[in-house]
C-alpha cells in the first residue's frame, strides 16, 4: 500500500492514510475480513470512523475532498463510479427527473440505472469524425434534438468521455439554468481535471462522479460522488445509503483521499501535447491522458505489437488504440511509449477503413417471445436480446431490440474483452 501511496508530502494532509499508519499498539484481530492480517485492511472500529455515518477522520476527509472539488458535498466511493451514476440517478429521480437526455455512447450503468429507477432515457446518437466518436456543442444539438431535449427533465453527460473528448460544458450549464433542467456528468474519467475548472465536470453539473482510479492515483474503485448544492447532497446521501456497500475497503478509502490531494504533472502535460499537437495519427481531445494512436483496419494488429514490446493500452475499438495516462506516469515511459508508436505508425501505414455505423438503429423488442444462444458469427441479420459491447469502454455496442450487422460481429470477435456474449455466443430472440 506504501508503494502506492508514495509522496509523502502528500501523505501528511490525508486524514485517512494518517489514521491508518498511526495506529501503533498491537492489533490482533478478531474482526471481518477474514485474513486477519489486520493494520490497513480493517473494519469499522473504535479509532477508524465509518463510511455510512462519518464523523472523525472519513469526515474530514470528505470535507477537504469537496473544498478541493468545489462541491457543497462529497462522498468517497469503494464500489466504482457505477454506484455514482446509480446514486446521482436516484437522487435527480427524488427531485422529479422522469425523462432524461442521454447520448447513444454512454455507460451501460446509466442505462442499467434508468431501468431500475424508472427513469426514461431519450437516447441521442453520437457523432463521429475521421472515425473517432466526438460530441456534440450544446447549440448543435438544440438544433438537431431539440424536441428530445425539450420533453426531458434533465441532461446526462460524460465529460471527458472515452477518447478524451470534454463536453460543452459551460453551454450545457447556461441551457440548464435557462430551461431549469437538472445537469448530470458522468466525469469517470476526468478526476485529474479539477486542476483546470475550464474542462472540469465539477465546475459545472448539479450532480456528477469523478472515477479517481482511472486518471490518479487510486486503488481500483475509488471514486467521489459529488453534489452541487447542500440539497441535492442530502439528496444523493439517502441513495448512497441504498447503493454504495456497507463493507468498504479502508485502503480504497485512503487512496481516494490521497488521489484527490495528489499534485499536477505539469512537466508530463506539455510532453504530451506536444508530442499530440498537430500529429495526424494521434488524437487526444481535451484531455492529456487520453491518447489515441489511429491505426483503421490494422488497429488490433497494431495493438497486439505493443502488447509484445510491454505496453498495454486501456482499449481498441477497432479503429484506434487508445493508451491511458496520468500524473504517475513517468517521462521515461511515456518517451518510449512514443518510440514503439513510431515505429507501428512506420509499420501500419492508415488506410481508409469503412464507418461503422454507431447511430441507433431502431429499437424493437419482440414481445412474449423466445431467446437462445448461438455463436455470433451466425447471427447477422437477428434480433440481438442482450445488450453487448467491448469492454472497456463498457458502451452499448448493440442494445437489446437492435439488429445485429457484420461490421460489429466483426468487431466484437476480434476485441480482447466484451461484455453481454457469453461463450463466443450471442443471445438472440428466436423467429417466430
Amino acid at each position: 500500500m506504501r508503494r502506492i501511496l508514495q509522496d509523502e508530502n502528500v501523505l501528511k494532509n490525508c486524514k485517512i492514510a494518517k489514521m491508518l499508519i498511526g495506529q501503533t499498539q498491537p492489533h490482533v484481530s478478531f474482526h471481518t475480513p477474514g485474513h486477519k492480517v489486520g493494520g490497513w485492511d480493517i473494519t469499522e472500529l473504535s479509532y477508524s470512523d465509518n463510511l455510512s455515518c462519518p464523523t472523525g477522520c472519513i469526515a474530514a476527509a470528505e470535507q477537504d475532498i469537496a473544498e478541493i472539488l468545489g462541491a457543497a458535498k462529497s462522498f468517497i466511493l469503494t464500489d466504482g463510479s457505477t454506484c455514482g451514476v446509480l446514486s446521482m440517478l436516484h437522487a435527480a429521480r427524488s427531485v422529479g427527473v422522469r425523462k432524461i437526455a442521454v447520448c447513444k455512447d454512454s455507460h451501460k450503468s446509466v442505462f442499467n440505472g434508468c431501468l431500475l429507477l424508472g427513469i426514461e432515457p431519450l437516447v441521442y446518437p453520437q457523432k463521429k469524425v475521421k472515425e473517432i466518436p466526438k460530441g456534440h456543442t450544446m447549440s448543435a444539438m438544440k438544433a438537431l434534438f431539440g424536441e428530445l431535449l425539450a420533453e426531458a427533465d434533465g441532461l446526462f453527460l460524460t465529460s471527458p468521455d472515452y477518447y478524451g473528448n470534454v463536453a460543452d460544458l459551460s453551454e450545457a450549464r447556461a441551457y440548464c439554468d435557462e430551461t431549469g433542467k437538472l445537469l448530470l456528468i458522468d466525469g469517470a474519467h476526468g478526476g485529474h481535471l479539477h486542476f483546470d475548472k475550464d474542462l472540469y465536470a465539477g465546475a459545472y453539473a448539479d450532480l456528477w462522479v469523478d472515477g479517481v482510479h482511472k486518471s490518479l492515483p487510486a486503488l481500483t474503485q475509488g471514486a467521489v460522488v459529488s453534489a452541487r448544492t447542500e440539497e441535492l447532497g442530502e439528496k444523493l446521501r439517502l441513495a448512497l445509503d441504498i447503493f454504495r456497500t456497507t463493507s468498504p475497503s479502508y485502503p480504497i478509502m485512503a487512496s481516494v483521499e490521497y488521489a484527490v490531494k495528489y499534485p499536477r504533472s505539469a512537466e508530463l502535460e506539455k510532453r504530451v501535447k506536444a508530442y499530440t499537437n498537430g500529429n495526424g495519427r494521434v488524437y487526444c481531445g481535451g484531455d492529456w491522458t487520453k491518447l489515441c494512436a489511429i491505426f483503421g483496419e490494422r488497429a488490433f494488429e497494431a495493438e497486439e505489437d505493443a502488447k509484445n514490446a510491454g505496453l498495454y493500452a486501456e482499449f481498441c475499438d477497432g479503429n484506434a488504440v487508445t493508451f491511458y495516462l496520468s500524473p504517475m506516469t513517468n517521462l521515461e515511459d511515456f518517451e518510449r511509449l512514443i518510440a514503439v508508436l513510431e515505429n507501428l505508425f512506420k509499420k501500419y501505414p492508415l488506410t481508409c477503413k469503412k464507418t461503422l455505423d454507431y447511430d441507433p438503429s431502431p429499437v424493437v423488442l419482440p414481445k412474449n417471445r423466445a431467446t437462445e444462444w448461438l455463436d455470433i458469427g451466425a447471427t447477422s441479420g437477428r434480433i440481438c436480446a442482450r445488450t453487448c459491447g467491448l469492454f472497456p469502454p463498457c458502451t452499448p455496442l448493440i442494445k437489446a431490440g437492435q439488429v445485429i450487422t457484420e461490421e460489429k460481429i466483426t468487431l466484437l470477435q476480434r476485441a480482447s474483452n466484451v461484455f453481454g456474449l457469453r461463450n463466443g455466443q450471442i443471445e438472440i430472440f428466436k423467429d417466430e
